[in-house]
């Protein structure tokens, strides 16, 4: 598999992930130890290590900065937590979602008896109906929303889109299993939709701004056609 290499300079590479590929294997995650992971596919193909910056979900598609020196992450990771990059996700969801919607309801953190305050600003940019029946519909509606998350909580936007009634398709946690087996009957896609479309910050070394666009993985092009996206 090769990872597609969107930036690159003496201190970071920005890789688009692609679905279903764990950035790094955890302890607790050997049962998938057998899969390459993201820091071993760029290894082989770039022939350094790297250092993520910030996490990506392992069904999420799209871009992860990391870092060629250990030295060099806290930089980066500052401004992650001084919320001074731009994250920017689309994800394709079931029905017809508002054309603009701050939520802001807590979520839980990776200590699982903890809540923790978690913002997304969603934005719809595409709405449709087709003539596929999805139980209890004789007909099924979508919509593509522009994700902007304010807090970078575990599974936040997965999460805020259920809580909005505005599941993301082929999300196998927080999704409607029905439009999930829509879209894989129908499609042939069973990918989340959801994608780490681009990132815009200051770059903390060269001082310069960047901004780095990830196309979107073939399952998006093929429901963008179908649906006249």
């Amino acid at each position: 598999m090769n990872v597609p290499i969107l930036f690159e300079d003496d201190y970071i590479v920005c890789a688009s992930k692609p679905n279903n590929v764990v950035v790094h294997h955890a302890h607790h995650s050997r049962n998938v130890a057998d899969e390459a992971s993201l820091l071993q596919l760029l290894q082989e193909q770039c022939g350094e290590k790297m250092y993520p910056i910030h996490r990506l979900d392992r069904k999420t598609s799209g871009i992860i900065l990391l870092a060629k020196k250990s030295e060099y992450v806290a930089k980066f990771q500052e401004l992650f937590m001084n919320n001074q990059i731009q994250k920017t996700y689309y994800g394709i969801v079931r029905g017809h979602a508002p054309e603009t919607k701050i939520i802001d309801s807590p979520v839980k953190g990776r200590d699982a008896n903890v809540h923790k305050e978690a913002e997304t600003h969603l934005a719809t940019e595409k709405k449709v109906t087709i003539n596929i029946p999805v139980k209890p519909y004789d007909t099924s509606r979508y919509s593509l929303v522009k994700l902007t998350p304010k807090t970078g909580r575990l599974h936040q936007l997965r999460i805020h889109m259920n809580k909005i009634s505005h599941p993301l398709i082929g999300d196998p946690k927080y999704g409607d299993k029905n439009h999930n087996m829509m879209f894989l009957e129908n499609f042939n896609c069973e990918n989340l939709f959801l994608h780490a479309h681009s990132l815009e910050f200051i770059h903390p070394y060269s001082n310069k701004k960047l901004e780095v666009i990830a196309d979107f993985p073939q399952d998006w092009n093929t429901v963008f056609e179908k649906f006249g996206w």
